[in-house]
C-alpha cells in the first residue's frame, strides 16, 4: 500500500481546477498509454463509474473507479471529490480537493491510497516514487493545458 499527498497552486479559479481535474476522458489525454471510459451518464456524482484502461496489449489492465462523495465549487467550502478504485489490479481510493488560494487561483490537495495487487511490500517505495511521479505530471498537465 502507498498513501501520497500532492499539492499543487494554479492561475485557475477554483471552478476551472476543479473542471479540469475532474473531466476524466481528459486524463487519459496526459497519462501516457492510458484511455478513459466513463461508464454512466453525465453529470458526474456518487454512482458514477468510469474505467481507466493502461498499458500496451496483453500488457494492459483496467482500473475501474466509482466517485463516492462529489461536491463541487461552492461559497462555503472547498470542491472535493473522492474515488473508490474497485479494480482486480490496482485498489485504493483518491481524493481531490480545490481550496481557493489567498493570492488569487486556486490550491489543489490530490490524496491517493494505491495498492497494486501481487506486489510484494518490497515494491513500496518503488511505487510511491512512480504514482508521486505520474499523479504530479497528470495534474501539473491538467492544470496548465488551455
Amino acid at each position: 500500500m502507498v498513501l501520497f499527498v500532492l499539492e499543487r497552486s494554479s492561475r485557475h479559479s477554483v471552478p476551472e481546477s476543479w473542471r479540469r481535474l475532474t473531466d476524466w476522458p481528459r486524463h487519459a489525454d496526459v497519462v501516457p498509454l492510458t484511455r478513459v471510459t466513463v461508464r454512466t451518464p453525465p453529470p458526474t456524482g456518487p454512482g458514477t463509474v468510469f474505467v481507466a484502461r493502461s498499458g500496451i496489449g496483453p500488457l494492459a489492465f483496467d482500473d475501474p473507479m466509482e466517485v463516492t462523495e462529489w461536491r463541487p465549487p461552492r461559497a462555503d467550502g472547498p470542491a472535493r471529490c473522492r474515488l473508490e478504485k474497485r479494480g482486480t489490479v490496482v485498489t485504493g481510493w483518491a481524493e481531490i480537493e480545490v481550496h481557493p488560494a489567498a493570492a488569487g487561483g486556486s490550491r489543489v490537495i490530490w490524496r491517493e491510497d494505491v495498492t497494486v495487487r501481487g506486489l510484494p511490500g518490497l515494491a513500496d517505495r518503488p511505487l510511491g516514487w512512480s504514482a508521486r511521479w505520474m499523479f504530479g505530471r497528470a495534474a501539473d498537465a491538467l492544470l496548465r493545458r488551455e
